[in-house]
C-alpha cells in the first residue's frame, strides 16, 4: 500500500490567473521601453471591472488600459454574456511612483553590487519523476488544462467551453521508493455554456468529452513510463457541484499573487511566500526563486540527487545572500574521493561557489530585463521548455525586434560544472 499526494492547477481563465497575466503584461510593456524599470503591479478583476495598482519607476509610457483589455480578450473573455469582457469592462489605474526609500537600497553605481529589492527566503525544487524534473501531480494538472484550453480555442470538439477551469491530480506513490505507481483521481471543473438539461446530463457530457479529446491528448505528451500511470482504474470527477456556468471574474474576484503553489511545485518542496507576477527581477521573490529552481534542476539532472530543495534568503539592499541551504531528502548519490556521500551542508557550500546568487548576476544570467514574463503567468513558472523567441523592444524611440531566451532558468547549462565538481 502506498500513499497519495495531490496537486492542483488553474487555467488562464481563472480569475486569479487573469490578474497575474495582466500584471505580467504590464511588466513586459514597461521593460520593452525601459529595461531598467522597477515594477510592482497588482491587478484586481471582478464583474465588469479591472483595477490596476502598484508602484513603478520607469522612463516608459504605457497604455495600461489597452494592455489589460488585450490580455482579457486573448484569454477568451470577449462576450458580454460573461459579465466580464475585454471590450466593455471598466479599467481603473492607480499605479504610482515607487518609494525612494526602496530605490536607494537597491540601485548601486556598480550593477553587480545591486542590493536585493526586499528581504525574504526563496526556494527551488526538482525531482526526477518527469523529464522536466517537476512533481508529476502538478505537471499533469498543468498539462490537462493546457490541452483543455487548446481544445477550447483551436477545435470544435467542445464548443460549449468557457475560459475558467481548474484541475487536480492525485497520484499513488510507493511508500518505500517514493516513486509514482498510478493515478488515483483526476478532478476537472470547467466553466461552460448553458445548454439546458440537468446537472447530471451536463456532467456526463463533459466527462465523455474529456475522456475522448482532452485526456488522450494529455497522456500523449508523456513517455511510456508515465502513460502507464493513466490506467483504467482512476476516478474522474467532473464539475462535482453540478453546473458551472457563472465563472471567471464574474463568479469570483481575482487578485494577483494568489496562486503561488500552482505557480511553483504544487505543494512539494517548500515556498517562501512571495508571489511572482507583476514584479521586476530586482525583487528576489521572483529572480532568486528562478535561480533556486535552476540550481535544483541542474543538481538532479546531473545525478547528484534524485530530489533536491534549495533555499536562499536576502536582506533588503544587500547583494550577497544571507544563507544557502540544500536538502536532498537522503537521495544524494554523489560521492567524495574517500567514497563517502556528500552531505547536504557540503553540497550547499559548493553550490554557493558555482552559482553567483547576487541579484544583478541572476538577472544577467537569465536575461530578466527583457519582456519575457507574460508566458510565465499561466500553467506554471517551472517545468517549461526554455526557448528562443522574438520580442518587440524600443531603443532610442525606435521599435525593433530582439531575440531573447524564455524560461532560461530551465536550462541544463551547468551540468558539466556540477558533474565535474561532484564526480558524477
Amino acid at each position: 500500500m502506498g500513499y497519495l499526494f495531490t496537486s492542483e492547477s488553474v487555467s488562464e481563465g481563472h480569475p486569479d490567473k487573469v490578474s497575474d497575466q495582466i500584471s505580467d503584461a504590464l511588466l513586459d510593456a514597461f521593460l520593452a521601453q525601459d529595461p531598467h524599470s522597477k515594477v510592482a503591479c497588482e491587478t484586481l478583476v471582478t464583474t465588469g471591472l479591472t483595477v490596476l495598482s502598484g508602484e513603478v519607476k520607469t522612463n516608459a509610457y504605457v497604455d495600461v488600459q489597452q494592455i489589460a483589455r488585450n490580455v482579457i480578450n486573448d484569454i477568451g473573455y470577449n462576450k458580454a454574456e460573461y459579465k466580464f469582457d475585454g471590450n466593455s469592462c471598466g479599467v481603473i489605474s492607480a499605479i504610482h511612483e515607487q518609494s525612494p526609500d526602496i530605490n536607494q537600497g537597491v540601485e548601486r553605481e556598480d550593477p553587480l553590487l545591486q542590493g536585493a529589492g526586499d528581504q525574504g527566503m526563496m526556494f527551488g525544487f526538482a525531482v526526477d519523476e518527469a523529464k522536466n524534473f517537476m512533481p508529476l501531480t502538478l505537471d499533469i494538472s498543468h498539462r490537462i488544462l493546457e490541452c483543455l484550453a487548446d481544445v477550447r480555442k483551436n477545435s470544435k470538439n467542445m464548443p460549449y467551453l468557457r475560459p475558467d477551469s481548474k484541475s487536480q491530480v492525485t497520484i499513488e506513490y510507493d511508500s518505500q521508493t517514493h516513486k509514482p505507481i498510478r493515478i488515483d483521481t483526476i478532478v476537472v471543473s470547467t466553466q461552460h455554456d448553458d445548454l439546458g438539461g440537468s446537472d447530471e446530463e451536463m456532467q456526463h457530457k463533459i466527462a465523455e468529452d474529456l475522456r475522448k479529446y482532452v485526456l488522450p491528448q494529455t497522456k500523449a505528451l508523456y513517455p511510456e513510463a508515465v502513460q502507464k500511470l493513466f490506467d483504467d482504474t482512476f476516478i474522474l470527477h467532473v464539475n462535482p457541484t453540478g453546473k458551472f456556468i457563472i465563472g471567471g471574474p464574474h463568479g469570483d474576484t481575482g487578485l494577483t499573487g494568489r496562486k503561488i503553489i500552482v505557480d511553483t511545485y504544487g505543494g512539494r518542496g517548500a515556498h517562501g511566500g512571495g508571489a511572482f507576477s507583476g514584479k521586476d527581477s530586482s525583487k528576489v521573490d521572483r529572480s532568486a526563486a528562478y535561480a533556486c529552481r535552476h540550481i535544483a534542476k541542474n543538481l538532479v539532472a546531473a545525478g547528484v540527487a534524485s530530489e533536491c530543495l534549495v533555499q536562499v534568503s536576502y536582506a533588503i539592499g544587500v547583494a550577497e545572500p544571507v544563507n544557502m541551504y540544500v536538502n536532498t531528502y537522503n537521495t544524494c548519490k554523489a560521492k567524495k574521493e574517500n567514497g563517502e556521500l556528500f552531505s547536504d551542508e557540503e553540497i550547499a557550500t559548493i553550490i554557493a561557489e558555482i552559482f553567483d546568487l547576487r541579484p544583478a548576476a541572476i538577472v544577467k544570467r537569465f536575461g530578466l530585463t527583457n519582456p519575457i514574463f507574460l508566458p510565465t503567468a499561466s500553467y506554471g513558472h517551472f517545468g517549461r521548455d526554455s526557448y528562443k523567441g522574438s520580442v518587440t523592444v524600443f531603443e532610442n524611440g525606435a521599435e525593433k525586434q530582439k531575440e531573447v531566451d524564455f524560461f532560461a532558468w530551465e536550462k541544463l547549462d551547468y551540468l558539466d560544472a556540477v558533474k565535474s565538481t561532484f564526480n558524477v
